[in-house]
């Protein structure tokens, strides 16, 4: 589909490509990629995906964790 540098940086690249039944979008440099219906659904999801993980996230785990693989 095509790759884009924003201000020609390299650091910026997005790539969107079309897949049989979505279009996909990838930041290059996180490697970060969501997919959509349309080319423009792709890219706000992928938008979407870079707020979320650019959020703090909190490494403190549970002492009551439930999931089997938690268990000892």
């Amino acid at each position: 589909m095509g790759v884009q540098s924003r201000d020609g940086a390299v650091d910026d690249t997005i790539t969107v490509t079309r897949g049989d039944e979505y279009y996909v979008a990838k930041d290059e440099s996180t490697g970060i990629a969501s997919q959509g219906e349309t080319k423009a659904d792709a890219l706000q999801n992928l938008a979407e995906a870079l707020e979320l993980a650019a959020e703090p996230v909190d490494d403190e785990v549970s002492d009551h964790a439930d999931a089997p693989w938690f268990s000892s």
